[in-house]
């Protein structure tokens, strides 16, 4: 079996930078670094992967978000891939400070649908499935089982109040513990070593995520996420038969571009609709897979503007297996995006202003979100998937058919990779010009 040749690899890193204290338990950073950590003494829970109607909620909220997020960004132009599941993963962290006003706004905004003290335990329930995921034994001949680690922590000026409370819901339900850095004598120092763990836990796959000056004198804490995924495909392309082909653009233009391709006898969950079909790709294992909406030609910004998480389902729900011959196109590109401004637009302006409330943090309302920086990157080919993602956000003071069909993936289509137990999305994004 080609187990190199079939690695698929999803790295996603979010970092939330704020301003913030600290007032724990100090110790050794790990991994050699000579930085202190102060932590909570809760330890992280240990909950049932079946939380019930808690994660339901998580889950469809995510969704909701996701979607929601795609419309803001739709008007870019070209190509587009983010995570919106590093994003929500992260804003809850700085969610778990949030009071009054500013706190509502966040819930509205990322469609928190249950009562917070459920909430974060929700986020850890979820956490921990999706890294369960990773425990179960694959077939040697098979290819090798999927990698998946999400990895939390927080990064705190030294000598700064936290609130103990604050402390312990992140420690409890992200395993996220405070390191010690000098923001106000060295914020370069401390940029840097946090683009450092952000690289680290994403092998090396996202660099400078926190760009040079955006951490000053000013900045108190950075909560940061990282994400790291790797399987293979359950029905792999095969390379011998890549060639190749056009894809048509938006604007009908021609663009040469290599086609993958897949050959006789295979099946993949299929759904044609009124204007689009529907293809997803389970990766090996089936719990995660990617899933592929191609509109009719001409009919892209009309299908992307109606996508809803009701459409959404009902398109999920309606997949059945379907033999074909399927012809895929390799693509590669990166997505940078500055958050701020839309998350404000989207309903939560308290949170980037002097009105911002995150008293749950400090124990005083002296902190707001000063930016939000998103950053994404994917790769498809026949070996693999391979994606990265950061978030950065900063706070300041103040039935089938029997015979095969032939789907060839050659205009516009939307992707999304998620877990097919929960419906999580973990990253989503549109192809345009591959």
């Amino acid at each position: 079996m080609k187990n190199k040749n079939l690695l698929q690899i999803f790295i996603q890193a979010g970092l939330l930078i704020c301003l913030a204290g600290c007032s724990a338990i100090a110790g050794v950073m790990p991994g050699g670094s000579t930085s202190q950590v102060l932590e909570s003494k809760m330890a992280r829970a240990e909950v049932s992967v079946a939380a019930g109607n808690d994660l339901d909620q998580l889950t469809a909220g995510n969704r909701a978000f996701a979607l929601d997020l795609y419309h803001r960004l739709e008007t870019r132009d070209g190509n587009l891939f983010y995570s919106p599941y590093s994003i929500s993963a992260a804003v809850a962290m700085t969610y778990a400070g949030a009071e009054g006003e500013t706190a509502e706004e966040m819930a509205d905004v990322f469609h928190f649908l249950v009562e917070e003290e459920r909430l974060h335990p929700a986020f850890n329930a979820l956490d921990l499935y999706l890294e369960s995921l990773a425990e179960q034994e694959i077939p040697e001949d098979m290819g090798e089982a999927f990698q998946l680690n999400i990895a939390n922590a927080i990064w705190g000026q030294k000598d700064f109040h936290f609130e103990s409370d604050f402390l312990d819901t992140l420690a409890a339900n992200y395993g996220a513990g405070l390191r010690l850095l000098d923001y106000v004598m060295e914020p370069e120092k401390s940029r840097i070593k946090i683009n450092n763990w952000v690289s680290d836990q994403t092998k090396e796959r996202i660099q400078d995520l926190i760009p040079q000056g955006a951490i000053n004198s000013d900045t108190r804490l950075v909560l940061s996420n990282a994400i790291y995924f790797k399987a293979t495909w359950l029905e792999p392309f095969e390379e011998s038969l890549t060639e190749d082909g056009f894809f048509y653009g938006l604007d009908g233009q021609k663009i040469t571009t290599q086609m993958m391709s897949l050959s006789s006898d295979n099946s993949f969950p299929y759904y044609q609709g009124e204007d689009f079909q529907a293809v997803e790709l389970p990766y090996l294992g089936g719990q995660v897979s990617m899933l592929v909406l191609m509109p009719e030609q001409g009919q892209f910004s009309g299908f992307e503007e109606s996508l809803n998480t009701e459409m959404l389902d009902q398109i999920i729900g309606n997949l059945a297996y379907q033999p074909m011959y399927l012809n895929f196109p390799k693509f590669k590109f990166e997505t940078e995006i500055s958050l701020a401004n839309i998350l404000a637009e989207m309903g939560m302006p308290s949170a980037f202003s002097d009105a911002a409330d995150f008293s749950g943090m400090t124990g005083t309302r002296d902190l707001f979100i000063s930016d939000v920086f998103h950053k994404a990157f994917v790769s498809v080919d026949e070996e693999g998937t391979e994606a990265a993602a950061a978030t950065a956000v900063l706070m300041e003071l103040t039935s089938a058919p029997e015979n095969p069909i032939r789907l060839v993936v050659d205009h516009p289509f939307l992707f999304l990779i998620r877990d097919t137990q929960t419906n999580s999305i973990l990253f989503m994004g549109r192809v345009v010009k591959p």
